[in-house]
């Protein structure tokens, strides 16, 4: 039996698209390929693709039949099922390249990887970003990523957004990482710095879900999904504070919309800020949140590991421009 990849959950200021974005492609099963494995009936009417690609691509939840995704290779096709195949953008393919990016390992052994990433650094491949990311970075520091899904990526940061991130080494690694993610048991502490005067520490429980008239932008709304955001002020400066952000749940952009949903937004945000909160950024290129504390429970030994990392470099230059007021 073939080891199930679960779907990658959301996370904070991620927003993880494993899946190529082109239309699926439809495929009529032939009655000739009843009994056979899918990975196998893939492979003959899908003679350009090897069947290895093909099995990734079935864990990887690429491959449905009306609608329910199909992630056994074994599963037998019974003949003239409709299926859909997310086939990978001819530049996709190419962006899955080793490319020697330097990384800040905080951790590594033979399960996981612990590393910090920089703000501009973008983690997966994908429209207007085909290569430079973390994903082809991790292909030439590791040969053995090239055979695990996503490189063994469970999560992401946004572009811009920097800090701790934990990638698998090994299938089974993955599969558990991910687990916890979906149970929440990740504990995963963002350093913000905000406008304005929150109050001493609060709890942002509120839906979010597509803009309903921005489509490229998150907004909380109410038929958006559970998102809760937990926050404590670290040291409040003159219009603006720092504060620690801890996730309960893991929605795109949620520490940037809940804490704009709350009239702080995030210094130095393009899309969820506003004048003020830009003019109070002191020319930071980028949204002021860092994730600085990552825990977990290691995939192979149970152990409850935790990581930090001292805050970026620039977004400690503007909290020395904050303290002088200015």
């Amino acid at each position: 039996m073939s080891l199930f990849i679960p779907t990658l959950p959301e996370d904070s200021d991620e927003d993880y698209s494993g899946s190529p974005s082109t239309p699926p492609r439809s495929l009529q099963v032939s009655e000739v390929l009843a009994g056979k494995r899918l990975d196998v009936g893939l492979a003959e009417m899908l003679s350009e693709h090897s069947r290895s690609r093909l099995q990734g691509w079935i864990r990887e939840g690429r491959v449905s039949c009306r609608g329910v995704v199909l992630t056994d290779v074994k599963q037998r096709l019974h003949g003239n099922e409709l299926l859909a195949i997310a086939e990978d953008m001819p530049e996709a393919e190419q962006s899955h390249a080793p490319e020697a990016i330097p990384l800040d390992v905080v951790f590594e052994d033979a399960h996981i990887i612990v590393l910090n990433k920089p703000a501009g650094l973008v983690v997966h491949p994908g429209s207007g970003n085909w290569s430079g990311t973390l994903l082809n970075g991790l292909l030439a520091h590791s040969a053995a990523a090239a055979e695990i899904p996503r490189a063994g990526i469970v999560h992401r940061l946004d572009k811009e957004t920097s800090g701790l991130m934990v990638v698998a080494k090994t299938l089974p690694a993955q599969t558990q990482l991910v687990r916890q993610l979906q149970a929440r048991s990740v504990r995963r502490d963002y350093a913000a710095i905000v406008l304005g005067t929150p109050q001493a520490r609060g709890t942002v429980d509120a839906p979010i879900g597509r803009h309903p008239t921005h489509r490229t932008k998150m907004a909380v709304v109410s038929n958006g999904r559970d998102a809760r955001t937990r926050y404590e002020v670290v040291e409040q400066f003159a219009g603006a504070a720092r504060v620690t952000c801890s996730l309960e749940t893991g929605r795109t952009h949620q520490i940037r919309v809940h804490m704009a949903h709350v009239d702080h937004p995030l210094l130095g945000d393009p899309v969820y800020g506003n004048r003020r909160s830009t003019a109070l950024a002191h020319g930071l290129a980028r949204q002021a949140l860092h994730a600085f504390r990552l825990g977990l429970e290691h995939p192979d030994t149970g152990q409850r590991m935790q990581w930090e990392v001292p805050l970026a470099a620039d977004i400690e230059e503007l909290m020395a421009q904050l303290r002088r007021g200015g």
